[in-house]
């Protein structure tokens, strides 16, 4: 996916979640949910995670150097990976500190009925912010399943974004569950429960980004339709007598590294082999224009056997 249709994601994330969150810190204030309080801070914490999910795509599109000849492409993993810690830490360490809190020493809610203005205030905005991300993320997706797309994906920034507003419009549900029945019940402790369910929300989404990013800090490969059509270019050529194997490993959403190992046909020449090389490159490169770095090792006989 464009860099451009991430950032209309994360700018529309950033407003909202923004906005909500100052509208839910004054209702805190002023009815004394923990509830709403933690909702705050879940705003807050997307917030701040969209401003470093914006600094990780402006840091990965510098050009390569002398430190880094592969580029800065998994900048955008590691701030990705900075978010989900955000998201663990912040948002979900403080919303269940506050709940168990109000658990232990519950306090009568005062007006009410600010609680309930605001809530559907933040939904709306928040499903707003949410139809943005839904609808880029499905057009990135295709035909595959929303996990699917989110574990293949090599570009996070859009589910990402997605993941948290759909954890911020249940949290949202859940703070107007818990405060609505500890309303109508009499039963202020039910705003802390309300706060600890947000807060364990927050923390198995963060797991879930955390796990999905850090892979592709460490290194993922290629999709393996990419690495097919690799294959079929180099056995379709003249002057391959046999492909050995392909390797890949992403260096960024749209940086891909490819190490090829081939056994040319026996007595060629090397004019033709290098021919043969610079069609393949083309060749790969027009299909998968992703794949910007190719190694290619020319195996003997004797070490195709032995492998």
């Amino acid at each position: 996916m464009s860099h451009s249709g991430s950032k209309v994601v994360i700018f529309a994330a950033i407003g909202g979640n923004l906005a909500i969150a100052v509208t839910k810190f004054i209702a805190a204030a002023m009815t004394g949910s923990s509830a709403m309080f933690s909702e705050g801070i879940h705003s807050m914490v997307d917030t701040c995670n969209g401003l470093l999910l914006l600094l990780g795509i402006k840091q990965s599109l510098r050009p390569p150097d002398e430190e880094h000849p592969f580029g800065w492409g998994k900048e955008l993993y590691f701030w990705s990976l900075i978010v989900a810690i955000m998201i663990f830490a912040v948002g979900g360490g403080i919303s269940f500190y506050e709940g168990v809190i109000r658990v232990m020493h519950p306090e009568p809610m005062r007006n009410i009925l600010v609680n309930y203005w605001v809530l559907g205030f933040s939904i709306c905005f928040e499903s707003v912010s949410w139809t943005v991300a839904f609808r880029e993320f499905r057009k990135e997706k295709g035909n595959q399943g929303y996990v699917e797309a989110m574990q293949k994906s090599k570009a996070p920034t859009t589910f990402v974004v997605f993941i948290e507003d759909s954890a911020a419009l249940l949290g949202l549900l859940v703070a107007l569950v818990f405060i609505s029945f500890g309303h109508i019940l009499d039963m202020p402790i039910l705003d802390g429960v309300g706060s600890m369910v947000i807060g364990l929300i927050l923390g198995g989404v963060a797991t879930f980004l955390a796990y999905e990013t850090k892979s592709l800090l460490i290194g993922e490969a290629a999709d393996p339709k990419v690495v097919a059509d690799v294959r079929r270019i180099a056995e379709a050529d003249e002057a391959v007598e046999k492909f050995v194997r392909a390797r890949t490993v992403h260096f960024g959403p749209d940086v891909v590294l490819l190490a090829m190992d081939l056994l040319f046909k026996p007595l060629i020449a090397s004019a033709e082999v290098a021919k043969a090389i610079n069609r393949m490159e083309v060749e790969i490169r027009a299909l998968h224009p992703q794949i910007k770095y190719i190694y290619l090792e020319a195996k003997a006989v004797a070490t195709i056997q032995k492998d």
